[in-house]
């Protein structure tokens, strides 16, 4: 039986009451990808069901300018959640929200209503789509005063045990307080580099992935803290270590069954699939700028680290940007191994779903999965990931197809926030700088 919005609105009422909860966080996330959120006492728990939440957008990153300031929080009903003691001690729920203008219209520049037209655009065209994400991190440890310091938690590697691994505990209660949002829990361990880890949860549709993507990121660095741990998802932290990473697995659905299989390929792949693949392949360099955000992104991007340089697919070749499980039947998926968990999730799904789809539309070939270990071939033979910042967002603004993804308002204020983020960090000298060339 499908619930009213009434009876869910008395259901959620009910179980504030019943759960004592004081206040009701708004949630929702910038053109940057940092969730942000205003608080209200319990007594407007009703408003706030019935859009009623205003707030003033103007300094927050790449929204409205000051003259048109007013925005409203439209909470996203089945998003609410009573916070577990981990993340808060004082009895808080929160709802994640959509913008909407003062005239009731979703906001062109709010990243999940970016989302959910690439979504309606999939649906339009006979597809839903689940993704599987892989966020990686590192742990630092904190000074006297709290702040991080660049000391890792550990010197324990790849699925190293304890007592090498001193994170374990922690991952323990990341993965406790994650289920407690409703996570379905798959696995967690050390990741490869020193203070690196991986936690995993179970696929969902795309929006929900994102949601839960913004949810496990704010979780991680919560429980880090309180184990006075500082969890950072920068994507390079650590120079000579591999970066961190947020591996995607994408899978489209039709009529409940998966658009990818195909029982009489011979490797199992249909052509939907690989028209797909190809689509975001020949956007690769234009979703650079989103799924690999910040000038350190690029620090990663780099041969040898087990992080993508080359625009290619593979079975289980993961020095390709694309790479295919051997899963078949309802499980048949590929996963994008470039995007870093600094990306914003709602921007960087939106703007993959939109090039693959294009894909489908122009019967792109993905051509033949490459088997040779790209790292250590002529660079000239395979196309290759921008190698930096700027190369990323001149490839953003020459990409057709991701701009329309992104819209004219977010694709036009991004790149002007890129732009910025570009030119400051060319001013800065860096210590290597100082030591290699002062005394030349």
């Amino acid at each position: 039986m499908t619930l009213t919005k009434n009876s869910i609105q008395q259901d959620i009422m009910k179980e504030a009451k019943e759960k004592k909860v004081e206040f009701i966080r708004l949630e929702f996330t910038d053109m940057l990808g940092e969730t942000k959120n205003v608080e209200l006492p319990i007594e407007e728990l009703e408003s706030v069901m019935n859009n009623e939440a205003m707030f003033d957008s103007s300094s927050i990153a790449g929204f409205s300018d000051i003259q048109e300031s007013d925005m409203y929080l439209f909470p996203d009903l089945e998003t609410f959640k009573v916070l577990p003691d981990a993340v808060d001690q004082d009895c808080i729920a929160r709802f994640i929200c959509d913008i909407h203008t003062p005239d009731g219209e979703p906001f062109e520049g709010d990243p999940r209503f970016i989302l959910k037209r690439a979504m309606k655009e999939a649906e339009d065209m006979g597809y839903t789509v689940n993704v599987g994400p892989e966020p990686e991190f590192f742990l630092f440890k904190l000074d006297k005063d709290g702040y991080p310091i660049r000391k890792m938690n550990d010197r324990a590697g790849y699925f190293d045990a304890s007592p090498k691994d001193k994170g374990d505990q922690v991952r323990r209660d990341i993965v406790r307080t994650l289920k407690k949002f409703g996570f379905e829990m798959e696995a967690s361990h050390h990741e490869v580099a020193q203070g690196q880890h991986e936690i995993n949860f179970r696929f969902d549709s795309v929006i929900k992935a994102a949601d839960n993507i913004q949810t496990f990121k704010n979780v991680v660095k919560d429980v880090a803290t309180s184990h006075e741990y500082h969890a950072t998802f920068m994507p390079k932290p650590i120079a000579g270590e591999n970066g961190s990473g947020m591996h995607c697995h994408l899978s489209l659905f039709t009529n409940g069954k998966s658009a990818f299989y195909d029982e009489n390929d011979a490797e199992g792949i249909s052509t939907t699939m690989k028209q797909f693949m190809a689509g975001i392949l020949s956007h690769a360099n234009g979703l650079a700028a989103i799924t690999n955000p910040n000038v350190n992104s690029y620090k990663r991007l780099v041969p040898g680290y087990e992080a993508p340089v080359s625009v290619a697919w593979s079975h289980s070749n993961r020095s390709c940007m694309i790479r295919v499980p051997t899963t078949r039947g309802m499980g048949t998926r590929f996963e994008i191994r470039n995007p870093d968990p600094t990306a914003n999730p709602y921007l960087t799904l939106a703007a993959v779903i939109h090039a693959g789809l294009e894909g489908i539309r122009d019967n792109l070939d993905a051509g033949e999965p490459e088997t040779r270990n790209l790292y250590e071939v002529n660079i000239d033979d395979v196309p290759t990931l921008p190698t930096n910042l700027k190369e990323a967002i001149k490839a953003l603004r020459e990409d057709k197809v991701v701009m329309d993804a992104l819209g004219d308002h977010t694709s036009r204020v991004y790149i002007e926030e890129k732009e910025k983020e570009w030119i400051e960090y060319s001013l800065m000298v860096s210590q290597w700088e100082v030591d290699r060339y002062m005394n030349k």
